[in-house]
């Protein structure tokens, strides 16, 4: 997860600490950090500081495109998944499903298997194309820890608050989401989990169907437990559910995730076909256990497009692991859906 602090810093400590330490490092933000001033002239609290902008992310691996079903030899079995690091490979079948078209629903289940052939973190993911009927899921419901990809459900409480209230967003909600997503600041997303509170965020929650997203404890946003069917239920909310937030909100969220910073337009992005816009928020988080968590969410539209997916992983060794792994998903996503039409 990106940071106004240095980045360089907190991964070498990654080595050297424990799973707690490095939590409180790499979530929590300083003991300082300022929450929303309070209103009126007896506001007890300071304006917050401008966030800086964060480090640059690490430039994301090459990656060899899986080869696709189509151009592998009908003798050969489809390839295996890892489920784990410790799980035993098994082929995958049925991964992808459309009434309208299931030779397409075939080619990228097939696609996707092959893109995940050999790799030894444990990946949960959910693709959804309204235009082709086309949806993917593999150990969607698998748990992961969010690290920064809940900063897209925050924003959605936020928004959706703001909606409640008949009102825009102020001048420090506005700043705050703005680093939150584009540039992924710690400190902002701090500051709005504080400001939301966990009754506000759990019903938001109640209210998009998220039902397996737990809320880390205390200011320990990025420990969220969430899965790849809950992700996909709020990039639902984000574009085509008129139930939760109106026209205008949702096309704020996307615009905030389409402006985000090109260092970390890394993981679903990947591969985003010509004429079609890249809406996303990814996360990262290294823990003494289960290694690198790695996440990807994105939404792409235009040019007769409109699909979206969720990558999660963890038990990577490195955070380009996770990285790469999504993006060898995310090729095979945008290369079927990417040149299919209704």
């Amino acid at each position: 997860m990106a940071s106004p602090r240095s980045t360089t810093a907190r991964r070498a400590a990654a080595g050297l600490l424990g799973g707690a330490a490095l939590t409180a490092l790499a979530l929590a933000g300083p003991a300082s950090a300022a929450g929303r001033p309070a209103p009126g002239p007896a506001a007890s609290h300071p304006a917050a500081r401008p966030a800086g902008r964060p480090a640059t992310a690490p430039r994301p691996p090459a990656v060899r495109p899986a080869t696709p079903a189509a151009a592998r030899p009908a003798s050969h079995p489809a390839p295996a998944i890892a489920a784990s690091a410790a799980a035993a490979r098994s082929a995958v079948g049925g991964v992808c499903a459309s009434g309208a078209h299931p030779a397409l629903a075939e080619r990228l289940g097939a696609d996707i298997t092959a893109a995940l052939r050999g790799r030894d973190d444990s990946v949960g993911l959910t693709v959804k194309d309204p235009v082709t009927g086309v949806t993917c899921s593999l150990h969607a419901y698998r748990a992961f820890d969010s690290a920064s990809a809940v900063k897209a459900t925050v924003m959605a409480a936020v928004l959706r608050r703001a909606q409640e209230r008949g009102r825009e967003l102020d001048a420090w909600e506005t700043a705050k989401l703005h680093v939150m997503i584009t540039y992924s600041d710690n400190d902002a997303a701090t500051a709005l989990w504080r400001d939301l509170g966990r009754d506000r965020f759990a019903a938001f929650l109640r209210l998009a169907g998220m039902a397996d997203t737990v809320p880390g404890p205390g200011d320990y946003w990025g420990l969220t437990r969430i899965d790849a069917v809950d992700e996909m239920r709020l990039l639902d909310v984000l574009t085509d559910r008129r139930d939760v937030l109106s026209a205008h909100w949702r096309a704020y969220a996307l615009g905030l995730m389409a402006g985000v910073d090109p260092a970390q337009r890394w993981g679903t992005p990947y591969g985003t076909p010509p004429g079609v816009v890249a809406h996303d928020k990814n996360g990262w988080l290294p823990r003494a256990s289960r290694g690198w968590r790695v996440h990807s969410l994105g939404v792409f539209t235009g040019s007769g497009r409109d699909y979206r997916m969720v990558v999660l992983t963890d038990s990577n060794p490195t955070m380009e692991y996770g990285v790469q792994t999504i993006q060898r998903v995310a090729l095979a996503v945008h290369r079927d859906l990417g040149r299919a039409r209704a």
